[in-house]
């Protein structure tokens, strides 16, 4: 008698994710996952679409128009970041894929945290209305050195808590993927399908902080 083949998950609900990567270079194995991630999304009935920070030539730096006024109910803000606003409120959920760079977020995406996630906007008199975060975080240290110094419990904290909690997102949850230096085809390969799984099950495995 043929087995019938395992089902995948059900998807509780179709989502449209912003997946926001921060990396320099396209070749880069950051936008490999991404892409990977995504094409798990697809499958799994979820539209997305991939903001490149670095190719829209996103400025991380808060000058005075962007820097958080207390004092104003609703705060205009720079073109830029009202645009990004904008492109934020279109989605339901979002994911951040980008390499872990001295234990925190890249530069150019810690400007985007800092500029868009905003007074007003993110937090305060409103909270961000996605129903969940992915941080998605290539790190080159194994797993063993990440939790040594507990590197991932602070990360961990900081992104869920620190950031996606206070912008009033519950679901939200840290994916580290390990030893991206590592030189062997099948290692990379296996940091791909975990993406792709990621985005495969992205609505069904993000726990309620």
């Amino acid at each position: 008698m043929a087995t019938r083949p395992q089902s995948r998950k059900v998807v509780k609900d179709k989502m449209n994710v912003l997946v926001v990567v921060s990396h320099p270079r396209k070749d880069s194995l950051t936008f490999q996952v991404a892409q990977r991630f995504a094409q798990g999304l697809t499958e799994a009935g979820h539209g997305y679409e991939i903001l490149d920070l670095h190719g829209i030539g996103f400025d991380p730096i808060l000058r005075e128009m962007d820097e958080p006024d207390y004092t104003q109910e609703n705060q205009v803000f720079s073109p830029e970041v009202e645009t990004e606003m904008a492109r934020l409120k279109k989605h339901d959920a979002v994911a951040f894929v980008f390499p872990l760079w001295w234990w925190h977020l890249p530069a150019m995406l810690k400007g985007y945290v800092d500029r868009v996630m905003n007074n007003g906007f993110a937090y305060g008199t409103n909270k961000l209305p996605h129903q969940q975060i992915l941080w998605i975080a290539l790190s080159g240290v194994t797993e063993e050195q990440m939790h040594k110094r507990n590197y991932g419990q602070s990360i961990t904290n900081l992104l869920n808590v620190g950031i996606a909690d206070y912008c009033g997102v519950s679901q939200s949850k840290v994916e580290f993927l390990y030893e991206t230096l590592e030189s062997k085809p099948e290692h990379y390969e296996a940091l791909l399908n975990h993406a792709h799984h990621l985005g495969l099950n992205y609505a069904n495995d993000l726990p309620t902080l």
